[in-house]
């Protein structure tokens, strides 16, 4: 028996995918997905095996990760769920909730829930994990180790899932005109075009860093860049000015609102 399956393989079932072959071996890994072609290039890259049904594919794991829509979990789980005695099923769709996956899957079956974000196809991504009744530490350690190329994994309470969504998972949408943005400032300074997108690409990964490495409050960090008088606190200014953190608060919010709202 191969340690994961992953039926469907999306761009972030893909990514998945591609972790789990690099921390586990292509052996260890099979994928479906309802283009079989689509499956099949992705196994010849990652020397994993591809499988012509989402039955055959779940039969072959230990771990069962369901990479579809979430109106799709459903009818998927009907079908696999002769096979499904003795396994784990993971979903990283942003529904339906544990219960209801428990629900559609029997007692017996050890459920979780991951929501992986997009930097997860670098290896650089965040990943929440939780798990329903039945899950045990050795699933979540299961989940960790198939994952661990991925990026972090992080436990959390399946009632944070939405909020950690609305940060982590919709935050790299918000951060990438954020660093347009800058580019295209430094542009309108006189950098050419690649070299402003290089700089201000480097400078939030750098920054982000420091938040990371040094455990400072990010005001703090602020200050210490700040002059009195000084060109950055000129900037931030301008920042304030124009709301840059009630805008970061208010996009946070309606992917929270957004989020909450698909499980219902």
């Amino acid at each position: 028996m191969k340690r994961a399956a992953f039926i469907g393989t999306g761009n972030m079932g893909s990514a998945l995918v591609r972790a789990a072959c690099k921390a586990l071996g292509g052996g260890e890994v099979a994928v479906s997905n309802h283009t079989f072609a689509k499956a099949e290039t992705l196994a010849k890259e990652t020397g994993c095996t591809a499988y012509l049904t989402n039955l055959e594919c779940a039969q072959a794991g230990e771990y069962v990760f369901l990479g579809v829509k979430p109106w799709q979990v459903e009818g998927v789980i009907n079908e696999i769920k002769p096979v499904l005695t003795g396994k784990a099923l993971v979903s990283m769709a942003a529904a339906p909730d544990l219960a209801q996956l428990q629900a559609w899957t029997g007692e017996g079956v050890p459920v979780l829930r991951i929501m992986p974000n997009t930097p997860c196809a670098i290896g650089k991504g965040l990943t929440a994990l939780c798990g329903g009744v039945n899950a045990k530490e050795e699933h979540y350690k299961g989940v960790e180790t198939i994952l661990a190329a991925s990026g972090q994994v992080d436990r959390l309470e399946e009632r944070l899932i939405d909020a950690f969504g609305s940060v982590a998972g919709c935050g790299p949408a918000f951060v990438y005109p954020y660093i347009e943005a800058l580019a295209d400032g430094g542009v309108t300074a006189g950098l050419p075009r690649a070299k402003a997108m290089t700089y201000a690409a480097q400078m939030v990964l750098g920054a982000a860093a420091m938040v990371l490495e040094t455990g400072e409050h990010p005001g703090k960090l602020k200050d210490d860049v700040c002059s009195p008088g000084g060109s950055t606190i000129e900037g931030v200014a301008a920042l304030e000015r124009h709301g840059l953190r009630a805008a970061a608060i208010d996009a946070v919010l309606a992917a929270w609102k957004k989020n909450s709202s698909m499980g219902k």
